[in-house]
């Protein structure tokens, strides 16, 4: 998605808006996956803040499929997160202290800003619904489906002599 922000360059207190749609490719973080179910919608404005900086807030929305975090399977997660961002063009004065988003010309692509953003904006985990049981850790079996049938612990065998004796008491 870009954005032209030609109009707002040179003008202090000018203001572009813009409402489209970010086409994003699948994310891969911190060991899960993220598919887009329809590129995100993306509303908001770049503002001339002054001092050849540019503020961009904007609002982006959509649904991401990724894995539940207890038994696997795919879900379908609706997401919404704000963006805001300092903008500057390469040939301005950009201070290297500062987290600053460097553009070329008079445009600006934000699709690349759009996926750092819904990065910083994940949760910890994504469940399925919150009393999910997940997998057995012994067979694998999704006990949301049932009981396995197997023990259900996975007994370390310098133990195994001692489980035995429990279960022989019984």
């Amino acid at each position: 998605m870009i954005v032209d922000v030609s109009s707002v360059l040179k003008e202090f207190g000018g203001r572009v808006s813009f409402d489209g749609k970010a086409e994003l490719a699948e994310i891969n973080f911190s060991g899960s996956g993220y598919r887009f179910k329809e590129p995100l919608t993306v509303r908001g404005s770049v503002f001339n803040s002054g001092g050849g900086a540019l503020a961009l807030n904007a609002d982006a929305a959509g649904v991401i499929i990724t894995q539940c975090a207890r038994c696997m399977k795919d879900i379908e997660v609706p997401i919404e997160f704000g963006i805001s961002e300092t903008l500057m063009r390469s040939d301005e004065d950009v201070p290297e202290d500062e987290d600053i988003i460097v553009f070329e010309g008079s445009a600006v692509e934000l699709d690349e800003i759009v996926e750092n953003n819904f990065i910083m904006n994940l949760e910890p985990r994504y469940l399925c619904r919150e009393d999910c049981k997940g997998l057995c850790p012994v067979c694998g079996a999704d006990l949301n489906e049932g009981e396995c049938g197997c023990a259900g612990v996975d007994i370390d065998p310098r133990w195994a002599a001692l489980a035995d004796m429990i279960k022989n008491e019984d």
